[in-house]
């Protein structure tokens, strides 16, 4: 719990102190404020065994406080040391400390000794610890001359170290010339006396450069030892004339051969072990044996403690920190191998050097008081408890009614202030002593509070409040709180009154805010302090991070949502595995949340979002796991060789956080098929091991490929390379086939084996044929590694048993089995006879035959094949040109179907048998004739020559009569105005005829067409084609005298002159605010210009265009020719003449036929288009 302690308008920082020290500091009856006398108190002096560099000054602390300042004064050896006659020694200002100056001159040596201080004012005098001040040691090896070592492979060897005595004492190791640590194992270990020991050599511990080395850290020095060399040599490789001369310390062990272990260290069955109290318990026993010996501990009478047990140099070490008395007894470790079991045991007594029980502590009094001073300590053996005053023993010491010493306790009853002094307890016993100072101060002064005036304490919610109060007065004070300005002292729940003075809220509420007053009193006065407590709702994580799996590359975000205090500024810190996040571009935080970009596998861990003020903070924390396909596995070994499997492992690679779920095994045959991998089998995620089947005589390599949930990882580096044995092939070739491509030969084909397949060298193929239905025994013939094989003078198409079998260096293969072929066809010799044609109708006819004797087809049937022609406008072109129509049909059929034959047409055709060589020879033609049928629609169809009341037809017969033209049928029907149709006329046209003009039509009228032609066999297909007739001259004339008149201009103005007036009545009334109804009226009224007139009730009316050659039902026309829009007829009634060029006369009259506007032609000058002539419509309008 952390704490904010803040004066009014300012913050402190006192509430850093955690709250258990916080609650220790008894300052109320133990500090006395620095501005009242009180005797010296020791506050910093050198360590009691201090160990000092010779090359640097010696600095002796020693440091203590007092009312007034204290002096100081050494002692050296026991005797008063005269800092001012040695001019190397300076005391430094104000403190005891002493600087001796060896650097200059002088040396360590002769400062070496026993150091005690003494701090003294007219109170009393504090003394510190004895200080042993020694220089530090780092001296050489001696000088030895080390014999090379020459060992048989299995003994046991022990490489002496004894390293130089040092202050302190030196790190051991072992090392070669090249500075690098000796690899140790549970075979080769290093004692904790620095000796290297091997329960047992190999020829790879030979070496000459074994070097044992001593750091001295205090001096930062390393020293070494001389080089020791050690030859290791198999048993066989001794002679017993090498073995003779072999003297005992070249040799040390006692046999090569294997055996049961034994004791290096510690000697014997038992030993004993002291250690004291506080420090490491190391127990160690090494013992060699062949093969090396495992160790395992036990306590005898007891479990080897939990937490604080240890093993160290491979279970050879035995660690137990911090151990106090109940760790004695007895210890037992066990060597063990395969030929035997050894125990020792070791006994462990715990001493301990004195440690205190009660320290004596300052005392406090006001005179006439009573109190005491209690030293109590403990040890084994027990301490000697002893006391001194002001550095004196006490028992010579100035005597002072009123105090009695009783042990460990001294006693004081109504004291005065001559009674002020500092006392001493000495606890010693064989291993060591403690001093404790702690002095009695008489002084009668009224209550103080040292906490500062009006403190601002800001608390979290639900969290313990602390209110200080440091106080002091002699006597000692009398503590009450208060909270307000008035009621009762704060003494039952929910308030907790330390001794220190301190209020404690267990559980604060928003209620506790508030001011709280502490009162200090003694019987010498009174004093009151003033302090004030915020309640702050507690920082929250409201959307915590959440656990994340990602593939490596891809992004993730963590969110962190918190909420806060209003008063408080959070920050929001993130953390990966409590430690700062990687400085890395790929980390982006903004308000709430965190990303991480492109996810490597160093990106996995836990992070945790922080959230902080200046009360309190809250975390939460989410774990990134970042996945991707396995890492290859690695490691691969071949074990188990046999002639027709092996045994593969391998160790996985990382799964990347994605268990593996499967491991794919590869072969390649680098003999045969080098660099080309292939599929062997599969094995689960849980196997690291997988029999595999091979195939003799092929050179393997394995590779292994891990697979997970996402996806496969990369192939393993190949395996060694294992050669399995040759045997003789196990499997024959596949797809044997027999066929000739000559008449007389036979092609025997085969797929041959791979090299995989052919178990050894020297693969070849033992081919084997006889006549299937003769009485011939088998032909052979052993061939080389090829695929087939030509048997020349065969029959032509007889039937051939063959066996393909291989076979090589070792042997043959299985027995194969036996297809059946035939030898080469030839040509069919006989065609098909009685082949005759049944016409179904005018393009489908039926064709049968009789089959060919099978001897004859001289090759597999493979069908009949019919070609036929016709023979039409033969006349006009080369027979050699004309051209034949094929139909094919299968296997043994006798009958077939031409289809899309045409009608009124001379055919001829014949029928050959075909086979694998090719067709026989034609059977004779034969003709036949197709029936009439339909005609095709005639090709053209023109309309030429339109007059008043006549059109021209002109067409082109059909492309394809189909027959003997029989007539022509022509019908059409009149279109009007207003698209309907009129009644349809049918009239028949000679067959000879190619142009037909029809008389008596409707002047300035639209026709449609239908045109077809018929043979016996019926109509054919029709054609379509619209024509107008052209505009009477004479009533054109006569309808534009009318149109003329003087009559007939002087009404239209009538008309003009009455719609004039008629708007301006309109105007004037819309003017004077009178309603006219407009549309009414327009609607009543329309303009003609604007309004679309039809012919037959004298109103405008538009007329589309579109082509269609269909018969029109009746109301429902369609023009054909192009449309005259209407926006094009809008404007002026020229639009209706000839073209641009009419003219008007003087009085404005339009001089010229009316007649339909002129549209474009179509290409063949047949078609007119017709527009609703406006002379009619003003006709109608009169």
């Amino acid at each position: 719990m952390q704490l904010k302690i803040m004066p009014k308008k300012k913050r402190l920082s006192a509430g850093r102190v955690p709250l258990i020290l916080f609650l220790c500091q008894m300052i109320s009856a133990l500090d006395v404020p620095l501005d009242l006398v009180q005797p010296p108190t020791i506050t910093q002096q050198s360590p009691k065994d201090y160990i000092i560099d010779p090359r640097e000054n010696i600095v002796i602390q020693c440091e203590a406080k007092g009312k007034p300042p204290p002096s100081f004064s050494w002692t050296r050896n026991g005797t008063h040391f005269d800092i001012d006659k040695d001019p190397l020694v300076t005391m430094k200002a104000g403190s005891g400390t002493l600087i001796i100056n060896i650097m200059s001159e002088g040396k360590a040596e002769t400062y070496e000794g026993v150091y005690q201080c003494t701090a003294r004012n007219e109170r009393g005098a504090a003394i510190s610890n004895n200080i042993v001040v020694r220089p530090s040691r780092s001296p050489l090896w001696t000088k030895e001359k080390l014999e090379p070592l020459t060992l048989r492979s299995g003994q046991s060897l022990v490489l002496p170290c004894r390293p130089p005595i040092g202050l302190p004492p030196a790190i051991i190791f072992w090392m070669d010339n090249s500075f690098q640590r000796l690899p140790q194992s549970e075979r080769v270990s290093q004692g904790l006396n620095g000796d290297l020991y091997f329960s047992n050599v190999l020829p790879e511990d030979s070496r000459e450069d074994y070097i044992c080395y001593a750091r001295f850290n205090h001096t930062q020095t390393i020293q070494q030892k001389q080089p020791i060399s050690v030859k290791v040599i198999l048993v066989d490789e001794l002679n017993d004339t090498i073995a003779a001369n072999l003297s005992d310390t070249e040799v040390y062990a006692k046999s090569s051969r294997e055996r049961p272990p034994t004791f290096l260290t510690p000697e014997g069955n038992a030993s004993n072990k002291e250690e004291l109290r506080g420090n490491v318990l190391s127990l160690e026993c090494i013992a060699e044996g062949l093969p090396t010996p495992v160790i395992y501990w036990i306590k005898e009478d007891g479990t080897l403690p939990i937490n604080r047990t240890f093993y160290r140099n491979f279970q050879k070490t035995l660690q137990i920190i911090q151990v106090s008395e109940a760790d004695s007894g007895k210890y037992q470790c066990i060597a063990k191998n395969a030929l035997g079991v050894i125990h020792h045991t070791i006994s462990v007594t715990v001493k301990a050097a004195p440690y205190w029980i009660m320290a004596p502590q300052n005392l406090v009094l006001s005179p006439g008081e009573n109190g005491s001073l209690i030293c109590r300590a403990n040890g084994n053996p027990k301490p000697r408890i002893s006391w001194l005053s002001n550095g004196v023993p006490i028992e010579i010491a100035p005597d002072d009614p009123s105090r009695k010493i009783n042990g460990d306790t001294i006693i004081f009853s109504s004291v005065q202030e001559r009674s002020s002094a500092v006392y001493q307890c000495n606890a010693s016993n064989e291993y060591g002593y403690l001093l404790g100072n702690a002095f009695v101060n008489v002084l009668a002064e009224p209550p103080r509070i040292l906490t500062s005036a009006n403190t601002l304490y800001q608390v979290i919610a639900n969290r313990p409040a602390l209110l200080d109060c440091a106080f002091f007065g002699s006597p000692m004070p009398i503590i009450e709180w208060f909270k307000g300005t008035k009621g009762s002292a704060l003494r039952e729940d929910p308030y907790v009154l330390h001794e220190n003075g301190t209020l404690e809220i267990p559980v604060a509420q928003k209620d506790s805010t508030g001011t709280y007053t502490c009162v200090a009193r003694n019987k010498l006065g009174m004093a009151k302090n003033e302090v004030h407590l915020e309640i702050k709702d507690p920082t929250r994580i409201v959307k915590q991070p959440e656990y994340a799996v990602v593939q490596r590359g891809s992004t993730v975000s963590f969110e962190c949502k918190v909420k806060h205090d209003h008063t408080l500024i959070p920050t929001v810190t993130w953390l990966k595995d409590n430690g700062e996040l990687p400085s890395d571009g790929r980390f982006t935080i903004d308000k709430d949340h965190l990303v991480v970009a492109d996810v490597s596998d160093n990106d996995g861990g836990t992070y945790t979002c922080v959230a902080n003020t200046t009360l309190d903070n809250v975390s939460a924390s989410a774990v990134l796991s970042v996945v991707d396909v396995p890492n290859p596995p690695f490691d691969l070994e071949l074990t188990d060789q046999l002639d027709k499997s092996v045994q593969l492992s391998w160790t996985p690679g990382d799964d990347n956080n994605s268990p593996i779920t499967k491991f794919v095994i590869e072969y390649e045959d680098a003999m045969h098929e080098a660099g080309l991998w292939h599929h062997q089998t599969e094995v689960p995620g849980t196997q690291t091991t997988a029999q595999l089947k091979l195939s003799p005589y092929v050179n393997y390599s394995f590779r292994v490929m891990a697979e997970n949930s996402l996806g496969r990882s990369l192939p393993s580096e190949a395996s060694e390379q294992y050669l399995t044995k040759a045997a003789e092939p196990d499997k024959n070739p596949m797809t044997v086939e027999g066929l000739g491509s000559e008449p007389d030969n036979l092609v025997i084909t085969w797929q041959p084996l791979n090299g995989f397949e052919s178990n050894g060298p020297g693969l070849q193929y033992k081919v084997s044929w006889r006549q299937k239905d003769g009485d011939d025994e088998w032909t052979s013939v052993v061939v080389a590694n090829v695929s087939k094989y030509i048997v020349s003078g065969t029959p032509t198409f007889v039937p051939y048993l063959i066996k393909v079998q291989a076979l090589n260096d070792v042997g043959f293969a299985p027995e194969p089995a036996v297809v059946m072929g035939h030898s080469g066809e030839d040509l069919p010799m006989v065609a098909p006879g009685n082949v005759h044609v049944t016409v179904v109708n005018s393009t489908l006819a039926e064709v049968h035959w009789d089959p060919v004797p099978l001897k004859s087809v001289r090759g597999h049937l493979q069908g009949y094949r019919i070609y036929y022609w016709t023979d039409q406008n033969s006349s006009k072109r080369n027979r050699r040109h004309i051209e034949k129509k094929i139909l094919t049909f299968q296997g043994s059929k006798t009958h077939g179907m031409l289809p899309g034959l045409e009608p009124f047409s001379h055919y001829t055709l014949n029928v050959r048998v075909v086979n694998g060589k090719g067709e026989g020879p034609a059977s004779p033609d034969r003709v036949f004739h197709t029936p009439e049928g339909v005609p095709s629609a005639p090709s053209s169809l023109k309309i030429v020559n339109p007059t008043l009341d006549s059109l021209t037809l002109e067409w082109d017969p059909p492309s394809h009569p189909n027959g003997i033209l029989t007539e022509y049928t022509l019908k059409y029907q009149p279109i009007n105005s207003t698209h309907e149709l009129g009644p349809l006329v049918d009239l028949k046209i000679p067959a000879n005829k190619t142009r037909w003009t029809l008389k008596n039509l409707n002047f300035s009228t639209r026709y449609k067409f239908y045109f077809y032609a018929q043979t016996s066999a019926g109509s054919g297909s029709q054609i379509t084609e619209e024509a107008v007739t052209t505009v009477d001259e004479a009533m054109a004339s006569r309808q534009v005298d009318i149109a003329t008149q003087g009559w007939f201009i002087g009404l239209m103005c009538a008309v003009a002159l009455l719609i004039l007036i008629l708007l301006i009545v309109c105007f004037i009334r819309r003017n004077k605010g009178g309603k006219y109804p407009v549309k009414e009226k327009e609607d009543a009224h329309a303009d003609p210009e604007i309004q679309p007139m039809k012919e037959d009730d004298g109103t405008f009316g538009e007329y589309s265009d579109a082509e269609d050659h269909k018969p029109l039902k009746k109301g429902s026309r369609t023009p054909s020719d192009r449309t005259v829009k209407k926006e094009d007829s809008d404007d002026s009634l020229v639009d209706y003449g000839e073209g641009v060029n009419g003219q008007f006369n003087e009085d404005g009259s339009f001089i010229g036929q009316y007649s339909g506007k002129k549209e474009k032609e179509p290409a063949e000058g047949n078609e007119s288009s017709e527009a609703p002539s406006p002379v009619n419509a003003m006709n109608s309008f009169v």
